[in-house]
């Protein structure tokens, strides 16, 4: 990831307040230093830069990491590697130590502080172009951050930068993502993005299609289908939006998993899906997402947005909104079995050359019978579409999947929370 502005001194401030969580007072000791920076537009540009690293190295990451193992999209290589291996367990031998989990908490809350901090200093800047750029690239991170949150814990924090944080519940959470997510929009439709701020980021990030493809993703994890099926049509799928990477900031995933082979790797063709709704072996997705080594154990490996260090990865995807659409259709108020199919194998027959990140299943159409079997269908290609994006827990609970086809419902709340905070709620059994 290019980082174009990057002011050292507020970088070492965050690096010190990555090690807290949202229990902590991210005060900065060295408070006119900090002030001066959020008050510049190329300081706040480099904050917020900063703040697009440390989602990808360790929010998205980490996402990822636990869902893979949970769900069994991946399996566990080294049983050296403590957290990873309390996830390919499951059930108790989560906890509370799990270091992972520990970073993806803290850096998630950060996340969110550094956006807020960028949000409400943007607001005082004169040019209204550049704020409204700032204000709807933060907001991008910090939606995600509470999505993260919000999809691996019961409840989620009320705010963060405080001693003792009440919590909510985690549907709170992506109904506060929507809601800054609308603000956001609603900045940028009052003034249009300027190209100035668009040179002062890293390529790759469509902002607006962003914006609206993760209001259709939360809305529809709320149950609020007509805002989801409205939020996926204003995506404009003929266009990506990607988090780049360079070898100095390697993609993630490929420099901890890929390139060491010593984490995790895919199950195998099945891609963890049980063998009633395992892909089609004619899947053109099954070689997308992973490779075959035929000689050196495991066989099946990564491939596609992790395969090299400087491969981009996606933060929404263009198979997902149409999936999204068939979901909102099929679960509407009055289902629409014909509508929702008719989305479902836009996906269903969609070839690589025609998606913009070269996903295509490249199958004939299926034709679901009732409802029921549409969504079941929705969700065996939602698995398959979104291998390994770290939405396959929340989609195991929305579509009532087998407890025994994951490892855990919820997870348990770092003791770095639970030793601060009085507030931290009990654990969940499972």
């Amino acid at each position: 990831m290019k980082k174009i502005i990057q002011p050292i001194l507020y970088t070492s401030l965050a690096a010190l307040l990555l090690t807290a969580g949202c229990k902590k007072d991210y005060t900065n000791p060295s408070a006119a230093t900090s002030a001066q920076v959020l008050a510049a537009a190329k300081g706040l540009a480099g904050v917020a830069v900063g703040l697009q690293r440390t989602y990808a190295a360790n929010v998205a990451y980490g996402l990822s990491d636990a869902n893979g193992l949970l769900t069994n999209e991946t399996m566990l290589l080294n049983a050296g590697n403590g957290s990873e291996l309390q996830f390919s367990t499951g059930g108790t031998a989560v906890d509370g130590t799990n270091a992972l989990l520990g970073n993806v908490w803290s850096s998630a809350n950060k996340v969110i502080y550094d956006a807020n901090n960028v949000i409400n200093n943007a607001a005082t800047l004169s040019d209204k172009g550049y704020a409204s750029g700032l204000i709807g690239y933060v907001t991008i991170f910090k939606a995600l951050s509470i999505g993260a949150e919000a999809e691996l814990w019961e409840k989620v924090p009320d705010t963060v930068g405080i001693t003792g944080v009440a919590f909510s519940d985690r549907t709170v959470g992506y109904t506060r993502a929507i809601a800054a997510i609308d603000k956001a929009l609603a900045a940028i439709s009052a003034n249009a993005i300027s190209s100035t701020f668009l040179s002062d980021i890293p390529a790759g990030i469509d902002i607006v299609n962003t914006l609206n493809a993760l209001k259709a993703r939360y809305s529809l994890f709320t149950g609020n289908y007509s805002a989801a099926l409205a939020a996926a049509n204003a995506v404009d799928l003929t266009k990506k939006s990607t988090m780049n990477f360079e070898a100095a900031n390697a993609n993630p995933i490929y420099a901890s998993v890929t390139s060491t082979n010593n984490v995790y790797q895919p199950l195998d063709s099945t891609l963890g899906l049980p063998a009633s709704i395992a892909p089609d072996p004619n899947d053109k997705r099954i070689p997308f997402y992973t490779l075959i080594n035929a000689t050196i154990n495991p066989r099946f490996r990564l491939n596609g947005f992790w395969i090299a260090a400087t491969t981009p990865i996606p933060l929404y995807f263009p198979g997902e909104m149409t999936l999204i659409k068939a979901e909102a259709y099929a679960r509407q108020s009055t289902p629409d079995l014909a509508l929702g199919t008719l989305e479902l194998n836009k996906v269903v027959t969609k070839k690589p050359s025609a998606d913009p990140l070269g996903i295509g299943a490249d199958l004939p159409p299926v034709a679901p019978l009732t409802i029921a079997e549409l969504l079941t269908q929705i969700y065996r290609n939602r698995c398959i579409e979104l291998y390994l994006s770290g939405l396959k827990l929340e989609d195991m609970r929305r579509f009532a999947r087998p407890l025994t086809e994951r490892k855990r419902n919820f997870l348990p709340y770092p003791f770095r929370e639970r030793d601060g905070n009085t507030n931290t709620p009990a654990d969940p059994s499972f």
